[in-house]
């Protein structure tokens, strides 16, 4: 055959497909089939879960084990069949459910059934190792049922009662070191869960977890963590004006020899046994006595509330924005305290149990501030899963993950002032700059003291996860991580590697990805400010409520019914109107606050 005839052959036969080349339409059959088929294996694996979590006990622990098994299993071969259609020009939708399956599991397993097996039971034991720690004084036990066991040791809220009541420095001290020798059962545990979902990792073409998480932000990994260092460079100087100050005020309260003027603050002297979020040294670090009294805690605990009370709370602010209540089921199913028969996950959570509306929140409610505001955010999950329920199970998510956690906290920057007088749960307004001050300072405790945490948390993982950390620098990494972002150091000096101290928090040993909770700290305040335009709000920021305003409801509202299904710059889009990520909303929020704290730490060396 003559050149130009082959030539012609062959454009033709490129033309047509292989007989066995995957079409458009076999695509969108296969995710019919998977949307059904992930639908049923989530449903038994969250229910197990939900048992597993309100009822620990090493049945709970294997039955949670061998439904998550299932469910790896299945994910593990429909994400590795969906490869087949990679390259295929797809419509939106089908196109969307593939990508959003490449990325849905936070714990990928190896396709060997032994191995997948061996991470299930990993998974379930590190977590029912968190639910069931206690600090028994002299030693560690994982619920060792002996009387005196029992009258000695140490819940992690007896542990954490003792940290935010402030108290002795050594007392404080005992309390922190006691929670995390919790954690050192798990370090090999941990170790080998890295090994085994790596492998999963690599199987799905990632190189390894932490890049397969970082694949999930409709972005490529490495612009995601550019991404992120750029927002925390937005966020940075207002965090150091703050550590300046408080550390200023721990330094006077317990002598230099324990709190250096101008070095790292103590991890255990922060109200918090994680130094995560700071509110309970307000009463130390108050800028200004004599102003009215914020002490939320003190009047719900006058006014009698009780948790299921606290909760019903948080529903009316969603429905004066026109949400709908919440559906009855909820309050039939949902733990809102400690069960004084068996162990719990208290860590509190939001819960679509069956993908279908059936909506719970997991909780030990304490009657305080802190509650309070958790509460808002759990609810915040709650009515963004009431909203895009009726979707495929994959487009059952936030837009990303760091939209499912802004929503309840966006709403609590409405919580202002004279909001919480209208609850009758402030007696007075701030009368004047000194009351605005207070008020901020008190939120920066918590929002702004979160951010390098919120942070560093992943950055551990990813670094874990690539290899670049070894296991024999686990704790030694987790430290530096710790002292270069937050500027937090352990009592004491260096913690050698017998601890596993990322175990003492509970996201480690739960693998619940981390970095969700930084861009909602972020997002919230692009939430607040869009969702305060929308209610036509005049003034500064920080004055805003949208409380009861139907139209920022409505604004909401659209965004909360796209969940997964677009690409969350799409999401952020129909909520703010802006296409990135931005933290200017928070800085512009607590610029009062700044300008204060800059005239306050003139003549101090700040930074660590």
């Amino acid at each position: 055959m003559h050149l130009s005839a082959l030539l012609v052959a062959g454009a033709l036969l490129a033309q047509v497909p292989p007989r066995n080349a995957p079409t458009p339409a076999e695509a969108q059959a296969f995710t019919r089939k998977l949307d059904a088929e992930l639908r049923r294996l989530y449903v038994r694996a969250s229910t197990a879960e939900w048992i597993k979590s309100t009822y620990i006990t090493d049945d709970t622990e294997r039955n949670a084990a061998a439904m998550n098994e299932e469910l790896m299993g299945y994910t593990t071969q429909a994400i590795k069949d969906s490869l087949r259609f990679k390259g295929l020009k797809l419509d939106p939708e089908t196109e969307r459910m593939l990508y959003l399956l490449r990325v849905s599991t936070p714990l990928p397993a190896p396709s060997d059934p032994a191995k997948r097996a061996e991470l299930a039971a990993l998974a379930a034991k590190l977590e029912g190792l968190y639910g069931k720690g206690k600090w028994c004084g002299q030693g560690y036990t994982s619920g060792v049922d002996a009387e005196a066991d029992k009258k000695q040791c140490k819940t992690l809220q007896q542990l954490s009662d003792v940290l935010a009541k402030g108290g002795t420095y050594e007392a404080q001290l005992e309390a922190w070191a006691g929670w995390h020798e919790t954690s050192k059962e798990m370090r090999p545990l941990y170790e080998r869960l890295v090994q085994l979902s790596n492998e999963g990792a690599k199987e799905f073409g990632a190189g390894d977890l932490g890049e397969l998480w970082r694949s999930a932000y409709d972005m490529s990994p490495a612009d995601f963590e550019k991404e992120t260092d750029r927002l925390w460079s937005q966020v940075k100087p207002l965090y150091e004006d703050l550590h300046c100050y408080v550390r200023g005020k721990l330094s006077k309260k317990y002598g230099p020899e324990k709190v250096s003027a101008s070095g790292p603050l103590p991890a255990h002297l922060l109200g918090n046994m994680w130094a995560q979020e700071w509110p309970n040294v307000y009463p130390l670090v108050e800028p200004y006595r004599g102003q009215p009294s914020l002490d939320v805690t003190r009047k719900l605990k006058a006014l009698k509330y009780t948790p299921q009370k606290l909760v019903e709370l948080g529903e009316n602010f969603f429905v004066s924005l026109g949400l709908d209540k919440l559906p009855p089921s909820f309050w039939k199913r949902s733990q809102f305290t400690k069960p004084q028969d068996r162990d719990v996950v208290c860590h509190a959570s939001a819960w679509d149990v069956t993908y279908s509306n059936d909506l719970r929140i997991k909780m030990c409610i304490k009657i305080d501030e802190e509650d309070l505001i958790t509460v808002h955010h759990e609810l915040g999950h709650d009515y963004y899963f009431m909203n895009y329920y009726t979707k495929p199970v994959l487009f059952q998510a936030g837009a990303n993950d760091g939209f499912h956690e802004a929503i309840g906290d966006a709403l609590t920057l409405s919580i202002t002032p004279e909001y919480l007088k209208q609850l009758k749960l402030l007696d007075q307004l701030p009368r004047d700059d000194k009351g605005l001050i207070n008020v901020q300072m008190k939120d920066a405790l918590e929002k702004v003291a979160f951010l390098p945490f919120g942070r560093m948390i992943d950055q551990w993982r990813w670094d874990v996860f690539s290899g670049k950390v070894k296991p024999a620098q686990y704790n030694a990494h987790w430290w530096a991580l710790r002292l270069k972002y937050q500027g937090i150091a352990p009592a004491g000096g260096a913690r050698g590697e017998e601890y596993f101290d990322p175990g003492a928090k509970y996201h480690i040993p739960a693998n619940v990805p981390y970095m969700r909770y930084f861009l909602a700290r972020i997002l919230q305040f692009q939430f607040h400010r869009a969702l305060c335009k929308a209610a036509g709000h005049q003034g500064p920021l920080h004055t805003c409520s949208i409380y009861g305003n139907k139209a920022a409801g409505a604004k909401l509202k659209a965004m909360l019914e796209l969940g997964a299904s677009k690409p969350w710059p799409d999401a952020l889009e129909a909520l703010t109107g802006q296409r990135q990520l931005d933290a200017s909303a928070l800085t512009e929020y607590f610029a009062p606050l700044q300008t204060w704290l800059k005239q306050q730490n003139q003549g101090q060396k700040c930074g660590w």
